[in-house]
């Protein structure tokens, strides 16, 4: 009976041992490795859905180079720069609060550290809008009944207008898209960041912290791939971009 018991005590103890630790788990260990195989899971798909869209720019970059060549020209490649630094700064960041957590580090280092991440990304979103409002004032807005570039923008008159607006088409699309996955990172970091100061990470338990880190470095990561194929195509076309 004494054996039974003790038995019963652990299993509950198991089940029971921290509060984080859901019901339909033996421990925090096996509940950490189920919710990362679900992030690398929705990391695969995203990296499906991102690489349908680079394919498509790979097309038609092959298809039309010298209009995507002369598109490309009007990107600010310095803003483009200055925001890959930023977004590498944020992975930066971000490593270091799931560091932070991971050794126990008080909960004002772990805060800090994601609140550096929070205002990198939203500075990083901020550089965005400043361009899309350039874009907006140059008249490259692919929309119907937006694309009329201004006479400060020029182009060849070898190429067509209509894959110079294919250009910025696919320029919105990737773009835009990736800042909105920006934009749920910062929502998703606001209440991680209120669990860490109220105390809730520890060495023992961490696992939120850890697979949003994957989530931005993985939205990082595309950036770096957008950043060459984007603005630095037209690097060399002509004068430069704007």
């Amino acid at each position: 009976m004494a054996i039974h018991a003790e038995a019963a005590t652990a299993g509950e103890h198991g089940h029971h041992g921290h509060e984080a630790l859901a019901h339909h788990f033996d421990n925090l260990e096996q509940q950490r490795e189920a919710t990362a195989l679900g992030m690398w899971v929705f990391i695969a798909q995203e990296v499906m859905f991102f690489g349908g869209l680079f394919l498509v720019y790979l097309v038609y970059r092959m298809k039309y180079p010298e209009a995507f060549a002369a598109a490309s020209n009007h990107l600010n490649w310095k803003l483009g720069t200055f925001n890959t630094a930023v977004l590498i700064g944020s992975s930066l960041t971000m490593a270091l609060a799931v560091w932070a957590t991971q050794v126990g580090r008080s909960r004002k280092v772990q805060v800090a550290f994601m609140a550096a991440t929070l205002l990198l990304g939203s500075v990083f979103l901020g550089v965005k809008a400043v361009e899309y409002t350039t874009k907006y004032h140059d008249g490259l807005i692919p929309f119907a009944g937006m694309f009329h570039p201004t006479g400060e923008v020029h182009f060849p008159a070898t190429v067509s207008i209509k894959n110079i607006q294919m250009f910025y088409w696919i320029y919105f699309a990737m773009t835009g898209l990736h800042a909105l996955h920006m934009i749920i990172g910062i929502g998703i970091l606001l209440p991680i960041m209120w669990a860490a100061w109220r105390g809730r990470y520890s060495p023992e338990y961490h696992a939120p912290v850890e697979l949003f880190g994957l989530y931005w470095h993985f939205v990082d990561i595309i950036w770096i791939f957008l950043f060459p194929l984007l603005y630095l195509l037209g690097a060399h076309y002509g004068s430069g971009g704007h």
